[in-house]
């Protein structure tokens, strides 16, 4: 008995010797060699959750979800798949460390995310899309879906859930998103958006859709895996550089108006710190507060941040008032440039 105890013991723990691997030897791992499982991590509690949460509100469909690279529920599918990152403590930390947040990573933005996710799902489980209401609603489903979009951030017409004013991004996100405020406990969505009328219009038609689907087996229960862990031949070095490359920056360094504003060149302040030491020493707050702020993602935020340090120091820029007054206004020119991005049409929508 001890020796087979020791058996079933020794292969997880040959395929976990990656947990004390740097980072460096890490990114050379294939997704398909971690060896990873839902069962048994807070993954899979956080997806009960959503089950219990569907439960209450009378949907008897209940999504199957699988680790793969990101998070989406494919076209025809109606399940989930979510980040790798997610099944291992040491993966998230991979992950904080080269994207600088991990998307889903509490139990609070978890529960956001799967929430959006189902509500493609059960858009797809019950061909909600094909229904004439819901076309008038939110649109043409079959509307090219973009590389980027333009979110008009005052805009009232679309629910605020995920980052980054994403329900404006496409009719099947604007659905997802609606689905996501409707299904969330205790979110008393009439009476916040009340002064909202086109987007308490969408909640009240996903409210008039769930009664109609309430007790009914879905329409489609295809449990295919798309993309799955197991399959991905990709390494996370690869991975993590093609998503850098989505995040980063593609607008021309044009900041030094802005900069001289708030830092200065005179040759009499030599003494004072230099606007890069300054914003580098600032760096996390300074990214932290910003992305929450206009709902970027934070790598996106570190990028503009990184713009700024390195054109400070070429143009030997030094802090010029108080520290705090330095760093409120640091928030608001960093927030101003990450808004341009916004604004240009470039923020990139993760597949």
């Amino acid at each position: 008995m001890a020796s087979g105890n020791g058996r079933r013991n020794s292969a997880p723990r040959r395929r976990r010797i990656w947990t004390r691997w740097s980072d460096e030897a890490l990114l050379d791992l294939r997704f398909r060699d971690l060896g990873l499982k839902i069962e048994g991590t807070e993954l899979e509690h956080r997806v009960e959750r959503l089950y219990d949460e569907l439960e209450r509100r009378g949907i008897v469909f209940r999504p199957h979800v699988w680790l793969s690279s990101e998070w989406f529920s494919p076209d025809g599918v109606p399940g989930i798949a979510a980040p790798f990152y997610l099944a291992h403590p040491r993966l998230m930390k991979l992950e904080a460390r080269q994207m600088l947040e991990v998307d889903g990573g509490t139990e609070k933005a978890c529960m956001r995310v799967l929430r959006h996710e189902a509500g493609h799902a059960i858009d797809t489980a019950y061909r909600l899309h094909f229904k004439k209401n819901w076309r008038q609603t939110f649109g043409s489903y079959s509307k090219r879906y973009p590389k980027s979009y333009r979110p008009q951030p005052n805009s009232r017409n679309f629910v605020l859930h995920l980052d980054a004013w994403y329900a404006q991004a496409h009719p099947a996100e604007d659905f997802a998103e609606t689905f996501a405020v409707w299904l969330r406990p205790r979110s008393d969505w009439r009476r916040r958006y009340a002064d909202w009328p086109v987007a308490l219009r969408k909640l009240e038609q996903v409210d008039e859709l769930m009664g109609e689907i309430q007790g009914r087996p879905p329409v489609v229960n295809k449990r295919n895996k798309i993309e799955p862990l197991s399959r991905l031949s990709e390494t996370l070095r690869e991975y993590y550089v093609r998503k850098r490359e989505l995040y980063g920056t593609h607008w021309p360094d044009n900041y030094d108006r802005d900069l001289r504003k708030l830092f200065s060149g005179e040759a009499g302040r030599n003494g004072r710190p230099s606007a890069a030491t300054f914003l580098r020493a600032n760096r996390t707050e300074l990214r932290e507060t910003v992305a929450e702020w206009t709902g970027a993602h934070a790598y996106t935020v570190d990028q503009v941040l990184q713009d700024m340090i390195e054109r400070s120091r070429e143009l030997k820029l030094r802090l010029g008032m108080a520290p705090k007054r330095a760093k409120s206004q640091a928030v608001i020119l960093v927030t101003v440039h990450t808004m341009n991005c916004l604004h240009a049409g470039r923020q990139e929508i993760p597949l």
